[in-house]
């Protein structure tokens, strides 16, 4: 098969090298061949960006806004073959798969609303018969560096903003899944934009993410990945003066009281908690659970569990698709193993499985009578493991959930108003949930975490224009 090619400057570019994308429900079938690119060509990309900058920031709202319109148009008119291709790759169940390549195309959607709708603010001055102007103005040259988990709605909600507001992209996706990343710069290529204003560099990290990061004329970066790698970004870009956005892990909390409707937690837990394959960084992994209900949701759980199929992710009837790789397997498992060792039990799942394809396939595990200070309870596992934690009332739910180094997302199913307030007062997390899964969010409101789940602005919705802007304060004296 012809290998997928880069695209800079406007122009399809052979990479150096040639990387096969395996589909996970069956790693005979290679989904496709792209090119990597190599240090020069990612170079290629800056410079073509930086120099349509010089115009581009300056293009009418009506321009980009016509833009960032067709994209979504096509995206929402190709969603059922974007979202297969999504499936194919990243082992995602094909409902999963279609809805996240649905948001995509209405994350472009509602950009291209915001690039008419820039506001500035007009004051008068302290000193009488000056004017005071107060705009937001382009970044400049954005790097985007996206992961494998979400491959066309992480890199949609970067990208749709970043042209918004009118800065020019260089993006890396995940050289893992590049699939749809290619997908959307093939539709992006044909939306109008100015040679230069969009580039897609594929490969890794080692390579297009360093180039991306050291380069002086990328202003921004834009990253989500793991821990790790966030703080390797941040220093890079700290040392050369570069605004830079992280959004990394999370060890999510969803707080089960007495007083819940069972069925709704229930609900809650295992869809937060397993679909996706678990593999989300909102994903719910921490169940802290008060003593009267416990038992019950222990095997409720355990029962709705059982019940869910483990299979190829373009199956009909499949709720759990496969775990992306053999890395990522082999660490999920590894942890299984951990949590015996510490003296947690392991109620059901947890187990490697065969299917009629080889892929990498694992049943959803639940470990209980585990604490906080346990390594599954305090690490981000990223597969469909999930562990309940016994505590005897609210306050203690309440402390065990903030007792982590991380504040992406948390949840509590409760009937009870007084502790659903309290718990979105005073849980430490960007995003709280009542009664509903800990993962899905809507695309119009700010996306974002706190402590070591995230830094910088929040990501999503109007709040977007906080990283992507730069204000500008000007004054004017009539004469």
């Amino acid at each position: 098969m012809s290998a997928k090619q880069n695209f800079i400057n406007g122009a399809w570019t052979a990479g150096s090298e040639v990387g096969q994308n395996i589909n996970p429900s069956n790693t005979a079938e290679v989904v496709g061949e792209y090119a990597r690119a190599d240090a020069a060509q990612v170079s290629q990309a800056i410079a073509a960006a930086k120099a349509a900058s010089a115009s581009w920031r300056y293009s009418s709202p009506q321009a980009r806004f016509d833009a960032l319109d067709a994209i979504g148009t096509e995206i929402l008119a190709r969603k059922a073959e974007l979202g297969e291709l999504l499936s194919r790759e990243e082992g995602k169940t094909l409902p999963e798969g279609i809805g996240e390549a649905g948001r995509a195309g209405q994350v472009f959607k509602f950009f291209a609303g915001e690039a008419l709708r820039i506001v500035g603010d007009k004051l008068d001055s302290v000193r009488p018969g000056i004017d005071v102007e107060i705009t937001r103005e382009a970044l400049g040259v954005i790097g985007i560096i996206t992961p494998w988990n979400f491959p066309i709605a992480i890199p949609a909600w970067k990208i749709a903003p970043a042209l918004a507001f009118g800065n020019c992209v260089v993006i890396k996706p995940a050289d893992l899944v590049p699939g749809c990343g290619w997908a959307l710069a093939d539709i992006i290529s044909r939306s109008g934009l100015p040679d230069g204003v969009f580039n897609l560099v594929m490969g890794r990290g080692s390579v297009v993410g360093e180039t991306i990061l050291n380069s002086a004329d990328v202003n921004g970066v834009s990253f989500t990945g793991s821990v790790a790698t966030g703080k390797h970004v941040a220093a890079v870009c700290s040392a050369r003066g570069a605004k830079f956005q992280l959004e990394m892990g999370g060890k999510n909390p969803m707080v089960v009281l007495d007083d819940a409707n069972l069925d709704v937690a229930v609900e809650a837990c295992v869809n937060g908690a397993y679909f996706s394959t678990g593999q989300r960084c909102t994903a719910s992994s921490r169940f802290i659970v008060t003593a009267g209900i416990h038992d019950a949701f222990v095997a409720a759980v355990k029962a709705r569990l059982e019940g869910l199929v483990v299979g190829d992710a373009l199956k009909a009837g499949t709720h759990i698709g496969p775990v992306v790789d053999q890395s990522q397997l082999t660490q999920d498992l590894e942890y299984i193993e951990i949590g015996k060792k510490e003296g947690a039990t392991l109620v059901c799942g947890g187990e490697q499985v065969s299917r009629d394809t080889d892929g990498f396939y694992m049943t959803p595990a639940l470990f209980t009578n585990t604490t906080n200070a346990m390594r599954i309870n305090r690490e981000e596992i990223f597969g469909p493991v999930a562990s309940v934690i016994k505590v005897k009332d609210y306050d203690e739910a309440l402390a065990v959930a903030n007792d982590t180094e991380f504040g992406l997302s948390a949840g509590i199913c409760t009937t009870s108003l007084k502790y659903a307030s309290d718990f979105k007062r005073k849980s430490q997390a960007g995003m709280v949930m009542v009664n509903l899964p800990t993962a899905g969010v809507d695309y119009h409101v700010p996306f974002g975490g706190t402590k070591g789940s995230s830094y910088g602005a929040r990501e999503q919705g109007s709040y977007a224009a906080e990283f992507y802007t730069t204000v500008k304060t000007a004054y004017t004296l009539p004469v």
